[in-house]
């Protein structure tokens, strides 16, 4: 059941970024947690405004790689949850839930609506 459209992924994409810039300061991260979650967050920045799909700035990225990328990333914070992570309790449990809802979003999510590209203009 894929119900998140593009152009709502992208928006959930832009909410995501701001939470991540967020995360240190409402949850007391210091260090390297707060580091990898301020990165974390302009490499998320990024990926979206390079991504081919009505909240791209400029549209490189085929929005089915940004799926992948998506997917990889999210499986990625978990694994990272339980071995960087893992001493740290708060930022285990944070890591653990954003990738869980980042891989959950990838589920929903229509990678394939044809919203994903820019529409051109119809001649008349």
């Amino acid at each position: 059941m894929k119900f998140i459209t593009p152009t709502v992924h992208g928006f959930l994409d832009l909410l995501g970024v701001a939470f991540l810039l967020a995360s240190p300061a409402l949850f007391g991260f210091t260090g390297y947690l707060a580091l990898f979650t301020y990165a974390l967050a302009a490499l998320h920045l990024i990926l979206t405004l390079l991504t081919n799909f009505y909240i791209g700035l400029i549209k490189v990225i085929p929005f089915q790689v940004h799926s992948s990328i998506e997917f990889l990333v999210a499986i990625a914070l978990i694994v990272l949850a339980y071995t960087v992570f893992n001493d740290e309790v708060k930022g285990k449990l944070f890591y653990i839930v954003f990738g869980t809802v980042v891989l959950l979003t990838w589920l929903v999510t229509n990678y394939k609506d044809s919203r994903s590209k820019k529409q051109e203009p119809r001649a008349i």
